[in-house]
């Protein structure tokens, strides 16, 4: 249909409103309208359609002025887009309005959603999401750890709090909550770590996109080392006393003893693990990546003499129930009989399975190895937890000091000193 475009005449005081009117569609009893408004920037004429007076004006905009009429609506849209063409920013035509518009709906519906996503509280994430995938990719030691932390501590504390609105501050109350009821360091370090992991788990599932509070929390720095090793007639005696009560623990503690094996390790060792020809074991998927550990005569000829009566089990170690969750009491037992820990109080110096670990790793710097080797044989990813028995090398330093003091003392007698090349 052709178009007849005539100025606004029932009210002059409206330039560049225009309209066209429909050959055949009514609004009410006349025939309805199509406006468009007109005007020019620089010289230039520019002209936009604005819409059907039988469409009326947008619900956004009525619910803002609801005695706005459609062509004074027109006028304000011409003023808008007149002078943002002027100023050279935002919307310079229903096209553009219409865009921004868009994009501004898009934005309030995704900050909607990120609100509603955020809205859920810590407990209902743990429980719904992330420990469903910490079940999934973690120790069952580590994972009932971390439940037993969040209902004990977390939980009452900040496990009702929307994820968003949990803060620094809160966390620090937490810190303070656990202190006050005589928590060790480790603990409270341990508690703020499953807190980290449970943000970090939200952020990298788009359910959370602030910062990790956690971030601006000053962690503790427990020193929990263990400093105690057993000496060799001290090994000697535990290996003699756990061999009349148990073998599985017995062996057990002879690997940890000889090899340096962790507990977890010992647990999970398959006879595939075990290469008697080479006098290897394979050590997969440890905490700093799979190894290779290496038997001794003791450890070799115990291995043979299980193999032999191994059974239907792909384990070295099979528990009642599958694979072992942790080293038998007879090995507690066995500690306290012998008095290993009788007056002492500090975590530290106390014997535990892990001290087998430790003593082996002293063993060897005591032999002489280089920390780097002994590195190597834990299965330290870096040095720094290796660095621990540094100290049990010192006779090796003083020795080199002696030695070079018997050499300076020959110089100032006047003797004559071949020093090694």
């Amino acid at each position: 249909m052709g178009k007849q475009w005539i100025k606004w005449v029932a009210v002059k005081n409206k330039p560049g409103l225009r309209y066209y009117t429909h050959q055949t569609r009514k609004h009410g009893v006349k025939f309805d309208r199509y406006y468009a408004v007109r005007f020019k920037v620089d010289g230039k004429l520019k002209s936009f359609g604005v819409g059907w007076l039988s469409d009326g004006i947008p619900e956004e905009v009525r619910k803002q002025d609801p005695e706005l009429g459609f062509e004074d609506y027109c006028l304000k849209l011409l003023r808008e887009y007149k002078a943002n063409a002027k100023s050279g920013s935002g919307a310079q035509s229903p096209k553009e309005k219409r865009k921004l518009e868009e994009a501004r709906r898009k934005a309030e519906q995704e900050e909607a959603e990120r609100n509603d996503r955020e809205a859920v509280t810590l407990k209902t994430f743990f429980e719904q999401d992330y420990l469903p995938i910490a079940k999934a990719d973690k120790k069952f030691r580590s994972v009932e750890r971390e439940e037993g932390l969040f209902r004990l501590w977390i939980d009452p504390i900040i496990g009702s709090m929307p994820m968003k609105d949990i803060s620094p501050f809160d966390l620090e109350r937490l810190k303070n909550s656990m202190a006050k009821e005589g928590q060790s360091p480790r603990s409270i370090e341990y508690c703020l770590a499953v807190i980290r992991q449970i943000f970090n788990t939200a952020k990298r599932l788009k359910r959370f996109t602030g910062e990790n509070p956690t971030a601006d929390v000053k962690f503790p720095k427990p020193d929990n080392q263990k400093m105690r090793f057993l000496t060799h007639e001290e090994a000697g005696l535990l290996l003699s006393a756990l061999q009349g009560k148990s073998r599985d623990t017995h062996d057990m503690t002879l690997l940890a003893l000889h090899c340096g094996l962790r507990q977890g390790e010992i647990v999970a060792l398959q006879w595939q693990d075990v290469n008697l020809e080479k006098n290897t074991l394979t050590i997969r998927d440890a905490k700093a990546g799979s190894r290779i550990a290496f038997l001794t005569e003791q450890t070799k000829t115990m291995l043979e003499d299980r193999k032999v009566v191994k059974g239907d089990s792909d384990l070295v170690f099979p528990g009642r129930k599958g694979q072992m969750e942790r080293i038998s009491h007879t090995f507690w037992r066995t500690v306290e009989d012998l008095g290993f820990n009788r007056g002492i109080t500090d975590p530290r110096l106390k014997v535990s399975f892990h001290t087998c670990r430790h003593t082996y790793a002293s063993w060897l710097v005591e032999a002489g190895q280089d920390l780097y080797v002994v590195q190597k044989l834990l299965g330290h990813k870096t040095n720094q937890m290796t660095m621990r028995y540094s100290h049990v090398g010192e006779n090796q330093f003083r020795s080199a000091v002696n030695a070079l003091e018997k050499n300076l003392n020959k110089l100032e007698a006047g003797q004559v000193v071949n020093f090694p090349k």
